[in-house]
């Protein structure tokens, strides 16, 4: 005789008690048992995992409750399936456990996705000057653990479904139809699919990461967040822009810091002929010394085009990242543009006409013959 045997034969000599009172007891008991166990192997592992706090002890303490309700589910279907209930009873209580254990489970598996996570971007920071490797692993990570939670939810919902038997059956029939079926199910999954494809693939290929400098639809902005069918670009003023996943595998788009953060920035300036040149390198020299912005890399001032009234001036300057090139460009054309009107202000543009030539002619010439009557 086993031990579930033995339980039975010891509560069916309480003839006087009714039925629901010793599986209710039994139940306690089990349920008892089972957190003292728990409670032990708790402390046990404490113990034995004091010295490696850093890794293991924060999976204890994330799995702690999961871990909890697993036993306890596994003591109260123990209890149920001895104790001497009516198999109709016994059978409801048993599958509702077992809807339970197929959630806790994928609770858990969750919980599992979150701790590795976690674990594995302590290997890199976010918060340095020179962080593409890591948000490289950042984006990667995020998007594979929203996309593996997703299908971790439907796999838990799907399993704890067929479970009924009719929607077991129903399940069975959809299959048993073959193509119509397929294609009103398929069609249906069809932005929730397609969307979740082109997560993980952008997870592989990674045409944008996490805090990327973009221009999408015309606006600059970083990446701020990226969910399963989703991207959030912040834009430089505050506002959000939502974009559709799938927006970044089928159109064009800019993106600042790809593969290195540092940008090169340029800066126009429209000044007359007679501008020279060589001064305003040597101006920008000053600027640019005097300037934490600039990384020491590019540096340059060239004449890019010939107009009828004006001559384009570009200046190239470079910096760290997209934040301090539009910072510094914007500086040094300030301070170039204050520098020309003290130091050369014919480099403007302007309108002029050509009156002091004509004036100095006339004066030359000497008076004309209606003012030498009037004299």
């Amino acid at each position: 005789m086993d031990f579930d045997d033995t339980v039975r034969a010891f509560g069916a000599r309480f003839d006087w008690a009714p039925t629901w009172v010793f599986s209710l007891l039994l139940i306690a008991l089990a349920l008892a048992v089972a957190l003292v166990l728990y409670g032990a192997m708790v402390r046990f592992f404490r113990k034995r995992l004091r010295s490696e706090q850093s890794f293991w002890r924060p999976l204890l303490l994330r799995t702690r409750r999961p871990a909890r309700l697993a036993l306890c589910i596994g003591a109260i279907g123990w209890a149920v399936h001895v104790a001497p209930l009516p198999a109709r009873e016994a059978s409801l209580v048993q599958h509702g456990l077992l809807i339970a254990f197929i959630v806790l489970v994928g609770l858990a598996a969750m919980t599992a996705l979150d701790i590795g996570a976690a674990l594995y971007l302590r290997r890199y920071r976010v918060d340095v000057s020179d962080n593409l490797l890591a948000r490289k692993h950042l984006t990667q990570v995020r998007i594979l653990r929203r996309a593996m939670t997703t299908l971790v939810v439907l796999l838990t919902a799907a399993f704890a479904l067929m479970t009924i038997p009719g929607v077991r059956q129903l399940g069975v029939s959809l299959l048993a139809a073959g193509g119509a079926a397929g294609i009103i199910v398929g069609l249906a999954l069809q932005p929730v699919l397609s969307n979740l494809l082109a997560g993980v693939q952008i997870a592989l290929t990674q045409p944008i990461r996490i805090d990327d400098a973009v221009i999408v639809e015309g606006e600059w902005g970083r990446v701020e967040e990226i969910t399963s069918t989703y991207v959030v670009v912040k834009i430089w003023d505050l506002r959000r822009l939502v974009v559709p996943l799938k927006y970044f595998l089928e159109k064009p788009f800019q993106n600042w810091t790809r593969e290195s953060a540092d940008l090169l920035g340029a800066v126009m300036l429209y000044v007359d002929y007679s501008t020279p040149v060589d001064a305003i390198r040597g101006r920008l020299d000053h600027i640019l010394a005097e300037n934490p912005k600039w990384d020491g890399k590019v540096k340059g001032v060239q004449v890019t085009d010939a107009r009828e009234r004006t001559m384009e001036v570009r200046i190239l300057v470079s910096a760290a990242n997209s934040g301090d090139a539009f910072d510094l460009r914007c500086e040094v054309r300030e301070k170039m543009i204050a520098w020309l009107n003290v130091e050369h202000p014919t480099a403007l543009p302007r309108e002029r006409f050509e009156i002091a030539y004509a004036e100095a002619e006339d004066a030359s010439a000497g008076p004309g013959p209606a003012q030498q009557r009037v004299q």
